[in-house]
């Protein structure tokens, strides 16, 4: 079978190569092109589009680059009508991807969705395009498929993607030496995988640094961002850490964590790391999201466990008195322990592990499958 793939972000990428991996070994006869990064090119995809050239978050950045995000469009539908697939992949990125799929769906394309876009939290109304375009969706989250049973849409749950990576990370013992660390335990900074995210939080991350000197702050960089960009940083704080390519590595050695909301968050809490969530955002764009958001939390741990299980500093609530004060709550003894103990429970929640092989047989039934 050909298969076309599409997925717009680091997060993607890692996902979306698991899944070419399953792909591949259910069908040896697959060929795959794709829009995604250096992951899923190592698998063996044939890459159209790689998404470090696709990362525009927030309205301003959207219109300032709306010409090359047209381009975007034409250049995606040509290119699939070229490869002519059997089955059209999307992979979160929702902004681009549901567009596609309208357009796909009236072309006769298969369509499928793994790991949903988060219309939960925003837009509810895209779950109306999504069973009008998708033929199946393939959800990570366990609360997902009531969500969507709730419109009358069936959907399958297939486990997190995250805990197949993270069972097959292997302990890495030389991270400190190779990276000239201290024995001092580590802050981990997650700030984001955007300019844009980075930006805005990284700098009151630092700020805290001189009222933990016994620790040591380390930067986990963003894949798809030149290490040129966080220089700036590193020279207004001087002797912090700037490591890439070894989040995972990173994450089995620190103590605590500042993170930026996103993916990162689960990633964290499946490496039991206590940590504090940090969002900030274009007060314009902050604005009208928030007029639309439909849940009390904002990271992923928080909305599974469905408590306050991490603190969240969000906009104005994320400045250096905040930040000390909940990086300090984190540090003691007993608060991380009641925090591990909850990590143990959205462990559970997440489901088993072989999401990438459950959807990867799923799509060659159903695409098998009269319509």
């Amino acid at each position: 079978m050909k298969y076309y793939i599409i997925s717009g972000e680091a997060s993607g990428d890692l996902h979306g190569s698991n899944l070419i991996y399953a792909l591949k070994s259910k069908d040896e006869q697959a060929q795959i092109r794709a829009w995604g990064g250096d992951r899923m090119q190592a698998a063996g995809a044939t890459l159209a589009k790689h998404y470090k050239d696709l990362a525009f978050m927030g309205l301003i950045e959207v219109l300032k680059n709306l010409k090359t995000i047209l381009k975007n469009f034409s250049f995606c539908h040509s290119d699939i009508r070229a490869f002519e697939p059997d089955a059209l992949i999307l992979i979160d990125y929702s902004g681009f991807n549901l567009r596609i799929a309208k357009w796909a769906k009236r072309r006769g394309y298969r369509i499928f969705y793994y790991i949903a876009p988060q219309v939960w939290a925003t837009r509810r109304k895209r779950v109306f395009q999504i069973k009008k375009y998708i033929d199946r969706m393939f959800v990570t989250l366990p609360f997902e498929k009531d969500f969507y049973a709730s419109y009358d849409y069936s959907v399958d749950f297939v486990g997190h993607p995250l805990l197949d990576v993270i069972a097959k990370t292997p302990t890495d013992p030389n991270f400190r030496c190779r990276n000239k660390l201290s024995e001092k335990p580590i802050i981990a900074l997650l700030p984001g995988s955007r300019r844009q995210e980075i930006n805005a939080t990284l700098e009151v991350m630092l700020s805290v640094r001189d009222a933990f000197p016994s620790y040591q702050f380390v930067i986990g960089a963003a894949p798809s961002i030149p290490l040129s960009f966080y220089e700036p940083f590193l020279n207004r704080h001087r002797g912090v850490h700037l490591i890439t390519r070894q989040t995972y590595a990173l994450l089995q050695h620190s103590t605590a964590a500042l993170v930026t909301s996103g993916t990162a968050t689960l990633e964290t809490a499946l490496f039991q790391v206590p940590q504090v969530v940090c969002y900030r955002a274009n007060r314009l764009f902050y604005w009208l999201v928030r007029r639309m958001i439909k849940v009390k939390y904002i990271s992923l741990v928080n909305l599974v466990l469905n408590k306050e299980v991490v603190e969240e500093l969000i906009q104005k609530d994320l400045h250096a008195r905040n930040l000390s004060a909940a990086l300090t709550k984190i540090l003691d003894s007993q608060n991380r322990q009641v925090i591990i103990a909850a990590y143990q429970t959205l462990k559970e929640r997440l489901g088993h592990e072989g999401a990438a092989s459950n959807v990867a047989q799923k799509i060659q039934v159903y695409s098998k499958a009269p319509r």
